[in-house]
């Protein structure tokens, strides 16, 4: 399967246009009690076909990590015993309550993950992801969150999401909320079956900003008037390419990080928008490394 789907939007939901009036109107109030000097540029533009917005998935878009939910699906349908549903218990309860990545969970998840679907079909996969979603993942994606990418789509711009889980979840997920495609980690296959190894590395930290730098030099976009949302300080470089990087629900290294660079802020956490801490600021540092990850992202290669 394609590591990149394009997807058709769908219709705004009403809790989704509802949060992104509220929110309007409370940045309106805020801006008229603040001295400003000339006006803000307005974003996203309308009718910008070179700007686009990338979205982190675990605890940006949705609460908690995708491939844990998926985890739970699959047992749910017996594709693994007890002890290994209690780690994936263990390590989903971890991410809620610390909000941050351990990459030695991470690397335990995808291990299990890899393990259980070896030998499965992956059209047998995207189906159950698709039941999966409806289960344990529609009722965690941030309102919040979901009001952003909207505000993209309506602007007319294309939204992906970016992220370290498997692409069948993502493209489930980004369908469904009715993005654009997904960019995810490529799960090696022969002849529609899974082998248990991965192609390449997963997609994550800096892979994240060369996917996003490959699919921008594709598509034609101007990263300095993209846009980029992530909860964790592992992805900033992904931030660090566009022109306007958010912090939404930020871990502490990515807040004092973007307080320290003047980027915008969210965290729906609290049920509160944190406050602005400033226009965002222009691309800087660029990624380092990860240029095979964007191929892989890109184009699915079968061994």
């Amino acid at each position: 399967m394609a590591a990149l789907g394009w997807l058709t939007p769908r219709r705004r939901p009403a809790t989704a246009r509802s949060v992104l009036a509220g929110e309007a109107s409370a940045e309106a109030a805020r801006k008229s009690t603040q001295d400003i000097t000339g006006d803000e540029p307005e974003f996203p533009v309308h009718g910008d076909a070179r700007a686009a917005a990338f979205f982190d998935l675990d605890n940006t878009v949705m609460q908690g990590a995708a491939l844990f939910h998926f985890g739970r699906g699959l047992y749910k349908r017996k594709f693994f015993e007890t002890r290994e549903l209690a780690r994936f218990a263990w390590q989903q309860a971890w991410f809620r309550l610390a909000g941050v990545e351990d990459p030695e969970h991470m690397q335990e998840a995808r291990d299990s993950a890899l393990s259980i679907v070896k030998g499965h079909r992956v059209a047998e996969l995207q189906s159950i992801g698709e039941e999966i979603y409806d289960e344990y993942m529609a009722e965690r994606i941030w309102p919040g969150t979901r009001a952003l990418a909207q505000a993209h789509l309506d602007a007319g711009q294309k939204v992906w999401l970016v992220t370290a889980a498997p692409v069948e979840i993502a493209q489930v997920i980004a369908r469904r909320l009715g993005l654009t495609g997904a960019l995810g980690t490529v799960a090696e296959s022969i002849d529609g079956v899974y082998t248990g190894k991965l192609v390449g590395e997963p997609l994550h930290g800096p892979a994240k900003a060369e996917a996003v730098r490959a699919l921008a030099a594709a598509e034609g976009l101007d990263l300095t008037r993209c846009a980029a949302y992530s909860d964790s300080h592992n992805d900033i470089p992904m931030l660090s390419l566009v022109g306007h990087p958010y912090a939404i629900n930020p871990d502490s290294k990515l807040r004092k990080h973007a307080r320290r660079l003047e980027w915008r802020l969210r965290d729906y956490r609290t049920g509160r928008k944190a406050a602005k801490v400033g226009i965002p600021a222009a691309a800087g540092v660029g990624a380092v490394a990860g240029g095979t990850a964007a191929a892989i992202a890109l184009h699915k290669r079968r061994r």
